[in-house]
């Protein structure tokens, strides 16, 4: 029979041979690339390239199964392979530890591949893959998972829409002053602890001006702002003395009694705002501190005690009895915090992470698995929600809102693996008809979503752009004159600049004016002659990136020069190769007009007839020709027929031009 009777029994034995043959770009050894990897590797693929940046990490073990405890710490590309490759040895398996942005898998290494399979949870990795794949035009198959949801999406340049077409969503950001001075819930409190708090006590210094300038451009409160400045200046002293016995008693004195005692003598904050209270640490660890009473807008007090913030008089544990500095396993991630629980955990976290810092002398910086960090973020934010009145939440709570965690169901992974390869094989096949956008959805009766593959956006930045591989030299290659050779206009200081260089390719060829960029960075525009003299090294640009070239009227899309190595046989003879018929760049299709909002319907005061269930209601016709007196009729004799879809009618006729008149 043989491992592979039952693929070839199914897939047909010219398909099984192809997929020998098939060079795939696995990018992803997590949740879904694990499976997707068995499941390349069982349905016959022949030569697979594992890219993944990530190593192992112990919550990673409930779901992706080619790893095991003793593999913690790992990088996952490696330990997949080496786990997964004897499921069919006859694969050739090229494990890669790297990112996938480095400049060596630019367009020359990803046109080595017939296909490409994302298994990313990373947006900016996602958007870049799409991008590479678009300009060499190798076929992708995105996808992703959402806890019980997912989806698989294959892309092909010219006839389906890229990963870019649609847009995405974008991190969500909150207005300074809500963060720092009046939260209402625990993500703010959250955000808070990991991205202010901790940097300002244990990360590198941010320039907390530039901030405040654009939170006053945005229109937040200026008083707000002016306390603002004066609590990020006394941090400077605070950080200063982090390694003294008295630490943790000096931050918390600071950031929940003085700061809090000074927004409190803002009256006008507290109009529409619960007034925070504020707490003591002394008081707090000797089991003497009762929460002061809250009062809300409008009242004179409110019962005192905030959720999980109350003294309970037991012993401060950080969950299973051990004591807060004891940061490992077990079910105290689960526990939900008391009052004094909190400020142990704050002051142990404290010390450890100030001694780390002193060992280093280099600054922290905050990541969901470092327990130390976990526990300070969870402990600070926590007592930050009892002040405010707001809900706590348990440590393994705060790991996943702080660490943008998105739940991951082995499950799901399974079924999207399996789905991306059915997909891959259409591609294989250039079945393109067949293909497929599947969504995994909780609805019991239709778990699966098919939708038809959509056309490219028109407006897409990405997969409508001219991608043009660009050989050169960037020690040496002049931009003024890369920008010549590809019709770009000249700098005015550079027009009478001698082009005997210029092939025959480049001669007589319409010049016009641009823009040009790298990335986001602008490089050249018609007042910049300057740059034009510069070696695109000198600026930046080297290889594996690129350059986009922007139409100064707009005409046109885009060309991008995606730049490459030149051949080793090239020589010294010109800095950059030039094909010897550059790309036509097809017009920009025009924006799409605005339309105006609709008019509201005024009312009639006309009873309306009685319904007749027998009549269909005309109005509801889609597709009718009106003449030029308003009626609606139809050509004596036409043999015209009336279907009704969904509620929605539809006239059936051989004539564009027949008309169907209604009573």
């Amino acid at each position: 029979m043989g491992r592979d009777a039952h693929a070839r029994a199914i897939l047909g034995p010219e398909l099984c041979s192809q997929l020998a043959n098939t060079r795939v770009l696995l990018v992803g050894a997590g949740g879904i690339g694990c499976e997707l990897l068995k499941t390349l590797l069982l349905t016959g693929f022949g030569h697979i390239t594992l890219l993944d940046l990530d190593t192992i990490d112990l919550s990673n073990l409930n779901r992706q199964f080619l790893f095991r405890k003793k593999d913690v710490k790992q990088p996952k590309a490696l330990v997949a392979a080496e786990t997964a490759g004897p499921f069919n040895p006859a694969c050739t398996i090229e494990p890669i530890h790297a990112d996938i942005f480095e400049p060596r898998f630019d367009l020359a290494w990803f046109s080595g591949f017939d296909i490409v399979l994302n298994a990313l949870d990373n947006l900016g990795a996602r958007l870049h893959v799409n991008k590479m794949c678009i300009s060499a035009n190798i076929p992708l198959v995105e996808s992703g998972t959402a806890g019980y949801l997912g989806q698989v999406q294959p892309i092909v340049k010219d006839r389906t829409e890229c990963f870019a077409c649609m847009p995405k969503e974008t991190p969500r950001t909150f207005p300074v002053c809500t963060i720092r001075s009046t939260p209402s819930t625990p993500i703010h409190c959250i955000v808070w602890a990991k991205s202010y708090l901790f940097n300002k006590l244990f990360g590198e210094s941010e320039d907390d001006e530039a901030e405040f300038d654009e939170a006053l451009k945005n229109g937040e409160n200026p008083n707000e702002i002016a306390e603002l400045r004066v609590e990020a200046a006394a941090f400077t002293k605070i950080r200063s003395s982090l390694s003294s016995p008295n630490a943790p008693a000096l931050v918390f004195d600071k950031i929940y009694s003085s700061d809090i005692k000074r927004l409190l003598g803002m009256e006008d904050m507290w109009k529409s705002r619960t007034r925070p209270v504020p707490l003591e640490y002394t008081a707090i660890r000797a089991g003497t501190f009762i929460m002061p009473e809250r009062k809300k807008p409008g009242t004179q007090k409110l019962t005192s005690g905030v959720a999980n913030g109350q003294s309970n008089g037991s012993k401060a544990v950080n969950g299973n009895g051990k004591g807060p500095a004891d940061s490992a396993g077990g079910l105290k991630d689960r526990k939900a915090l008391s009052l004094e629980d909190n400020v142990e955990l704050f002051a142990s976290s404290v010390q450890r992470l100030a001694e780390r810092q002193a060992v280093t002398g280099q600054p922290l910086s905050f990541d969901k698995d470092d327990d130390d960090a976990l526990d300070f973020v969870t402990a600070t934010a926590n007592l930050r929600a009892i002040c405010y009145g707001i809900q706590t939440k348990t440590r393994w709570e705060v790991k996943e809102m702080a660490g943008n965690i998105i739940p991951a169901i082995a499950t799901t992974n399974a079924m999207i693996s399996g789905l991306i390869v059915m997909q891959a094989l259409h591609l294989l096949r250039r079945s393109y008809d067949r293909m497929r956008s599947v969504y995994v959805r909780t609805k019991p009766s239709a778990p699966l979503g098919v939708g038809t593959m959509a056309p490219p956006n028109p407006y897409c930045a990405i997969c409508r752009d001219v991608y043009m591989p660009f050989p050169c030299n960037p020690e040496i290659a002049v931009l003024g004159d890369v920008l010549r050779a590809v019709g770009v206009a000249k700098a005015e200081d550079e027009a009478d600049d001698d082009d005997e260089t210029m092939t025959g390719a480049e001669e007589g060829r319409e010049l016009r004016e641009a823009f040009v960029y790298e990335g986001n960075r602008l490089l050249f525009e018609p007042e910049m002659g300057e740059n034009a003299k510069k070696t695109l090294a000198y600026m930046g640009v080297t290889w594996g990136k690129s350059l986009t070239v922007t139409d100064y009227d707009g005409k046109v899309v885009n060309l991008n020069l995606v730049l490459l190595p030149l051949p080793p046989d090239h020589g010294d003879v010109k800095p950059f190769i030039v094909p010897p018929t550059l790309p036509t760049l097809p017009l920009r299709p025009p924006p799409p007009a605005q339309s105006a909002p609709p008019s509201p319907e005024k009312p009639s005061l006309k009873r309306s007839a009685p319904e007749d269930d027998d009549i269909i209601d005309d109005t509801r016709a889609i597709k009718r020709i009106r003449t030029e007196g308003g009626a609606v009729k139809a050509p004596a004799g036409q043999d015209t027929t009336i279907r009704e879809e969904n509620g929605v009618l539809i006239l059936d006729d051989d004539e564009e031009d027949d008309i169907v008149e209604l009573d």
